[in-house]
């Protein structure tokens, strides 16, 4: 499953993407990873969700991003969840059409069983008619 937090930058996305994980990790029993542009949000997670810094990596292509996490899910076969913070930025989708990285993030969570939850910077409206369904918070 996919699911996207969206609105524009400094309408509360991560605040709600961080409220969300931490109230997931007292949830379920497998793990999660939150993928982020940077370290900054580190101590405001639970101790028990790993932060991936993405800039850290080579990433420089929705592809090259695709492929880091799946990386990511086949090193861990008790994760359950991923969240992506500035998921345009980490995933080089910035001006982009972002319909074929979620449909492959779809692919892959059904494939592995793995949840995604992203946050866009973008309002409802700017987004593809194909991934408005996936919203689950427009702020």
């Amino acid at each position: 499953m996919v699911q996207l937090i969206v609105g524009k930058k400094g309408k509360g996305k991560t605040k709600l993407l961080l409220d969300k994980v931490n109230t997931a990790v007292k949830e379920i029993p497998g793990n999660i990873v939150y993928l982020d542009k940077s370290t900054k949000h580190m101590y405001e997670l639970n101790n028990k969700v790993r932060l991936v810094d993405v800039s850290e990596y080579l990433v420089n292509s929705a592809d090259a991003f695709l492929g880091f996490v799946t990386g990511i899910i086949s090193q861990d076969h008790d994760l359950q969840q991923m969240y992506f913070d500035s998921f345009l930025k980490i995933a080089c989708l910035e001006g982009a059409d972002v319909t074929a990285t979620v449909n492959k993030l779809e692919e892959i969570s059904e494939r592995f069983n793995v949840d995604f939850v992203l946050s866009v910077s973008l309002d409802e409206v700017e987004l593809p008619e194909a991934v408005r369904s996936k919203i689950i918070v427009s702020l």
